[in-house]
């Protein structure tokens, strides 16, 4: 039988690692690091950092720029800012496995994003017809992301570096956590988890719930034993 997928909603407690657990532990300072620049998209600007190594990489559809209106900078600073050493992958080639080796191995996790739209809404018109520029990619040019973006980063993350967790989010993955009509294909696809191999999705507003995994993954827990996070669904094994 094929796992079960499963669920916490947004309006359940967290339990083992609560607010007052994440707020009494220090931003960056706790760390003795101060915030880079701009959060490092090569090795070069890695070793002009001294890091050996990222905690998180996140990977994204989007160009990095370091602003808010971009969710992948607002995450990054925001994980900076608990202490963790981020790394961006903006836009890679999805071809092959080997521009997601470009930072190493990151120590915790890979986060993986299609970007601020949905990659299906992003690249084509409500009539299917392909969109000649792109908001999102320096000089607007098109086709610089993969069709559902989530599934082939998360697949070619996992190529790269077996074993390492893979945690997605953003609106494509939200909108896709369960079983769905899907308007593209015509068709009810089964949710992206299975298809994407990824550890666990964080679906919605889900800042609170990534800086809480990401101090669980910090202190040793595997990511499989996760299971109480408030906004978060993951696949489980029938029985």
């Amino acid at each position: 039988m094929a796992p079960i997928m499963r669920s916490h909603p947004a309006s359940n407690a967290m339990v083992s690692v609560g607010e007052s657990t994440v707020s009494s532990i220090l931003s960056g300072a706790a760390r003795g690091r101060r915030a880079a620049p701009f959060l490092p998209m090569s090795r070069a600007e890695m070793d002009a950092l001294g890091w050996d190594e990222c905690d998180v990489i996140l990977v994204t559809g989007d160009a990095y720029i370091d602003h808010p209106s971009f969710g992948m900078a607002l995450v990054g600073r925001l994980l900076e800012a608990h202490g963790f050493r981020v790394g961006i992958l903006s836009q890679p080639d999805w071809h092959s496995a080997g521009p997601f080796r470009a930072l190493g191995r990151p120590r915790l996790y890979f986060g993986i994003t299609a970007g601020n739209m949905d990659s299906l809404v992003n690249r084509y018109t409500s009539d299917r017809k392909i969109r000649s520029d792109d908001a999102y990619t320096p000089n607007a040019e098109a086709g610089k992301r993969p069709d559902r973006a989530v599934t082939v980063y998360a697949q070619r993350a996992r190529e790269a570096y077996p074993g390492t967790p893979i945690v997605i989010g953003s609106i494509e993955a939200s909108l896709r956590r369960i079983a769905h009509y899907d308007y593209w294909s015509d068709k009810v696809r089964r949710s992206v988890l299975p298809d994407s191999k990824a550890d666990i999705l964080l679906f919605g507003n889900a800042e609170r719930a990534l800086v809480a995994l990401t101090h669980r993954l910090d202190a040793g827990e595997p990511v499989e034993s996760i299971r109480d996070l408030r906004g978060t669904a993951f696949m489980v094994k029938p029985g």
